[in-house]
């Protein structure tokens, strides 16, 4: 692969992570064909349309039209690249256990046009030890080629961070381990083309347990300010003044915010991914267990307060039409993964509440693995109409482009998880609840 300039990279999973990855393949220069198994994105793609808000159609419409890049869910394909990206889910069972399926279903396709030469990265959020155990033999045995010898192996986790402005695929520094040196100068020589910094590491493990360590860090630490929303709540002191106020020591402090759960792909399930393989070397991960333990208990908390709201004005919430104000998992994005959105929208279901949402980035509600029943539900518009006839509402996600002293003016009641109607005329602020 080194005597070419530029690969032809295969990237097998167009979702939030190897979409964004493709793109910056293409400003590179480089020729990448994408991979997936949902021919509604394959179809998309080829006529040059973009599914991703971040990822501009125009930038794929471009490639399309050049040859550069095309969508396919045929895997013979992957004979025609240099590398091989793969970019897919690794969800949680419903025992909170990790799921394998997509990376072992991809290796065993994989593997029977896996020829000499060509390089394997493995981007996916897993455990210590995935890429050796599970990755390898499966590839090895599929191709009848020996890795480290025939073909190369990396593990290189994405670091994508939706919506953020300042940070994306090019300058976000990349953690790369390979299975031999070898190996890790192949995949050097691979990113370089897309990735400004490279950070490389002593082995695969280590680069799996490096991307478990940042997402379980930023996981602890919202629990941390989760429990104490909960506790100052009770003591009725706010919890955003005391963070803001914290924030001023120039030194020893990073501030968290907390919120009614947590969201996106890495986030509420890395640490599970841990704590399941210490089990392996017993190993317990307590610490760990109750950051998750709290962070998955705070759509409930966020429910009794809507409850402990409306019962104050002489309300129940069974039979209440309850406004969800956000469906995404972080502001200004159109990613619903893990959105802890939906997990409120069940309890209150399970409370016979009357439930919509509105979300500007997401129109209609995507099919979820554990959230079926909301799937093709419409985002209803936010109109003096809809708020007035809501008993409460409740923000879930705090889009900065949604006018809040708007909200609260012709809302009934809120409830606010985000601070988002922090600044509002203090004489709109008796409608406003924190959660």
């Amino acid at each position: 692969m080194s005597h070419l300039a530029c690969p032809t990279v295969g990237i097998v999973g167009l979702g939030y992570v190897g979409l964004p990855l493709a793109v910056q393949f293409l400003r590179s220069g480089c020729r990448v064909i994408g991979f997936d198994i949902d021919q509604h994105k394959v179809t998309t793609l080829n006529a040059g349309r973009s599914y991703i808000r971040n990822v501009p159609a125009a930038v794929i419409a471009e490639a399309v039209a050049t040859g550069q890049f095309q969508a396919t869910a045929d895997v013979a394909r992957l004979a025609d690249v240099e590398a091989i990206l793969i970019c897919v889910p690794t969800p949680l069972t419903a025992h909170r256990e990790p799921d394998l399926s997509f990376i072992i279903q991809t290796a065993e396709a994989v593997a029977p046009h896996l020829r000499a030469g060509q390089l394997v990265s493995l981007e996916s959020t897993t455990y210590p030890g995935t890429t050796e155990e599970e990755l390898v033999p499966r590839l090895e045995r599929g191709s009848g080629l020996r890795a480290g010898r025939d073909f190369h192996v990396v593990y290189s986790p994405e670091r994508e961070d939706p919506g953020n402005p300042d940070f994306g695929t090019r300058n976000i520094p990349k953690v790369i381990g390979g299975l031999t040196s070898d190996c890790l100068a192949a995949g050097i020589r691979l990113y370089r083309h897309a990735v400004q910094t490279m950070v490389p590491v002593s082995s695969t493990r280590v680069a799996e347990a490096t991307k478990l360590v940042e997402n379980i860090f930023r996981c602890v630490n919202i629990a941390m300010v989760n429990e104490l929303k909960m506790v100052f709540d009770a003591m009725g002191i706010d919890v955003w003044e005391v963070l803001d106020a914290a924030k001023t020591k120039p030194f020893g402090f990073m501030k968290f915010e907390p919120g009614p759960g947590l969201g996106g792909h890495c986030i509420p399930i890395d640490p599970f991914y841990l704590t399941w393989k210490a089990r392996e070397f017993g190993v317990q991960t307590k610490f760990v267990e109750l950051a998750g333990d709290i962070n998955t208990s705070m759509p409930r908390y966020v429910v009794m307060r809507l409850l402990e709201a409306l019962s104050d004005r002489g309300r129940a919430l069974r039979g209440a039409s309850i406004l969800l104000l956000g469906l995404a998992y972080k502001k200004n994005v159109d990613d619903p993964r893990e959105s802890p959105t939906f997990a409120i929208w069940d309890l209150l279901r399970a409370r016979q509440a009357n439930v919509q949402f509105h979300d500007p980035y997401i129109p209609v509600a995507p099919a979820m693995r554990e959230y079926p029943a909301y799937a093709g539900t419409p985002s209803v518009p936010l109109t003096e109409a809809v708020l007035a006839h809501s008993d409460a509402v409740v923000i879930c996600t705090a889009h900065d482009g949604l006018d809040y002293g708007f909200v609260v003016r012709h809302a009934r009641l809120v409830v606010d998880t985000r601070n988002a109607c922090a600044g509002l005329p203090a004489e709109l602020l008796h409608k406003v609840v924190k959660a």
